[in-house]
């Protein structure tokens, strides 16, 4: 969807792979019919309401493992243009002829699908549970997405949309892949710029050729790289003005415009001598081929009194002379090739649309009232309510897996000055177990405590095993698709219930940095001390019973047969030490890993 021609692979080239940190307190607008039509491409099996799943799970990603805070931005009612193209659309799927396809009246519009309707309320409903704004544009959601982005009001867009660039988005992911080291598919406007040399303007002239959402066909006969080599051809101010003009069949505009290009290239009547000077046949180069037999031309590499040399298969003269006149020729296939596309251009009829290019341009307002971004608290017992209804889930799985957004929540209340110690009301910040590293990118985990006795209230998660409780009816689903978080880790200890999650690290040292501070004190005295108790290895030392030797130490040990005493070989003599001259020399060789010592010792 977006701008025809596959345009996202001429983008890909310049797309970054952004980390865990990227959207770390960022707003982004999230386009949530992209959401939906995924996961309805990606999972094919009996799965009750997916798209509720995703949303719940990717929304509680963005907020707990990303940092982010998620926009979501639904579709309004779709033009008349739109709509037009949705039902060509369908028509050329089904291998109908559109040769006599009726056009729609002006202003006539057609509804969306009615399933994928009840699909995007039913998700709206969910993220009002989640405390998450939602805002509904008046025609695309890709173009809220980007006048948001456009004017500051969030750093980033998510959408599968190519023509968010075309509506001013700076910022857009394509992909989300939360387990993965780069979980982000990011594509920067001002690399677009830099790399394909392209902005706005152009971009919006390459989908007028090559089509677009609202126009399927475009030009018919202009490709993408055509179009591209044409807009190219033309500055970011002037393009649209251009096209405007040579759609309207004004020979005069686009002839001036080919011929451009030549003003830097001389005419033949400005120049006294001939076009080409004569060259010889034998050499190729300039000059007669009776003169080079004798002596050789100042371009031939040949000894005095001899010939010039024959030229080779293939050879091109590259003198002043061949030089203008190559460029002449390519300068004569450039306007030819141009006056071609712009007769193409101007056969179209109603090229290009107006509506369209006002559109993209941002002429209309794509929102009624002001912006009144605000996240609130997730209501959680509805939402327990909620899931059970439509997913099936017991209530404690439901609470389960809201609690890494609840907890992100809570630290940056306690970061902001909150007067409230207390996650829910129950759980209370108990320790910091450990730095966890995940995809590279590091962790703290931490525990959370709360009695026993008080199991079971408006978040109370119970205190079995979370391996034996599982979903119903999700055993064979594939969690990559929908995104699904780790389940916590629950342990009771001397009377309390603790619950381990996953913590960015500077959100928990805004939070409690005394804790922080006590950490890493704890951490380097445990360091310290292990490192003095650690033994010091003797070259004569037994390795203990159970533990495997090193590859060195078993071939020596196993030289000695078990009846022999120390220091006596099997005649009663003097042992052999196996410390030899030149295994000193290679005793070095036991500070490196053992896959390396073995290679040392096998070569």
């Amino acid at each position: 969807m977006g701008v025809g021609g596959n345009f996202w692979d001429l983008l890909k080239p310049y797309a970054r792979a952004e980390g865990f940190d990227f959207l770390r307190n960022k707003r982004v607008a999230v386009d949530l019919s992209y959401w939906i039509v995924q996961q309805e491409t990606a999972l094919k099996g009996n799965i009750r309401n997916p798209h509720i799943r995703l949303t719940f799970f990717r929304t509680i990603n963005l907020f707990s493992k990303f940092g982010a805070f998620p926009v979501f931005v639904t579709d309004g009612t779709a033009s008349p243009l739109k709509s037009q193209a949705r039902i060509a659309r369908f028509f050329r799927a089904s291998g109908i002829d559109l040769s006599s396809f009726p056009v729609a009246e002006k202003g006539i519009t057609i509804e969306r699908n009615k399933a994928f309707q009840k699909c995007e309320k039913e998700c709206v409903e969910l993220l009002g549970l989640l405390g998450v704004p939602v805002l509904n544009a008046k025609g695309e959601a890709e173009a809220l997405c980007a006048q948001l982005n456009r004017e500051g009001l969030v750093d980033a867009c998510i959408t599968s949309d190519s023509d968010a660039f075309l509506f001013g988005a700076n910022c857009v992911i394509k992909n989300m892949q939360p387990n993965s080291n780069e979980p982000f598919e990011c594509y920067h406007m001002s690399d677009i710029e830099s790399g394909l040399g392209l902005r706005r303007n152009q971009l919006i002239a390459i989908s007028l050729l090559v089509g677009n959402d609202h126009n399927l066909t475009g030009v018919p006969g202009i490709g993408l790289e055509t179009a591209l080599r044409f807009v190219k051809s033309f500055s970011d101010v002037e393009i649209l003005s251009r096209l405007q003009g040579i759609g309207g069949g004004d020979l005069q505009v686009f002839q001036c415009d080919v011929n451009l290009d030549c003003s830097s290239i001389p005419n033949s009547d400005e120049s006294p001598r001939k076009t080409k000077v004569p060259h010889c046949s034998f050499c190729g180069h300039p000059g007669s081929k009776k003169a080079h037999l004798k002596f050789a031309c100042q371009y031939c590499s040949s000894t005095a009194n001899e010939g010039c040399i024959q030229k080779p298969l293939g050879f091109k003269c590259s003198c002043s002379s061949c030089d203008l006149d190559n460029k002449v020729k390519e300068q004569k296939r450039n306007e030819n090739w141009k006056i071609k596309v712009c007769r193409m251009i101007a056969s179209e009829q109603n090229f290009p649309n107006k509506e369209i290019t006002e559109m993209y341009l941002n002429k209309q307002q794509q929102y009624d009232g002001d912006y009144h971004l605000s996240w609130g608290n997730p209501k959680i017992d509805m939402l327990v309510d909620y899931l059970a209804y439509y997913l099936h889930w017991e209530p404690s799985y439901t609470r389960q897996r809201m609690f890494p957004m609840i907890s992100t929540i809570f630290l940056r209340d306690v970061a902001s000055n909150s007067k409230d110690q207390l996650l829910g009301g129950q759980y209370e910040f108990d320790s910091i177990q450990r730095v966890k590293t995940r995809f590279r990118h590091q962790l703290y985990v931490i525990n959370w405590k709360k009695p026993t006795c008080e199991l079971g209230n408006a978040i109370g998660i119970p205190s079995e095993d979370p391996d034996t409780e599982q979903e119903p009816g999700i055993a064979d689903e594939s969690t990559d698709l929908l995104d699904e978080p780790d389940a916590l880790q629950i342990h009771i200890r001397d009377g309390c219930s603790f619950l381990s999650t996953e913590e960015d690290m500077v959100l928990v040292q805004n939070a409690f940095p005394e804790k922080v501070s006590q950490f890493l004190k704890d951490k380097e005295l445990k360091e310290s001390k292990s490192s003095r108790k650690r033994p010091v290895k003797s070259e004569n030392s037994e390795s203990p019973r159970g533990v495997q030797l090193s590859i060195t130490s078993f071939y020596r040990s196993s030289k000695v047969p078990c009846h022999e005493k120390p220091g006596e070989s099997e005649a009663g003599g003097p042992k052999i030490s196996a410390d030899t001259s030149e295994e000193k020399d290679k005793e070095p060789i036991r500070n490196y890993s053992k896959s390396a010592r073995r290679k040392l010792l096998f070569d």
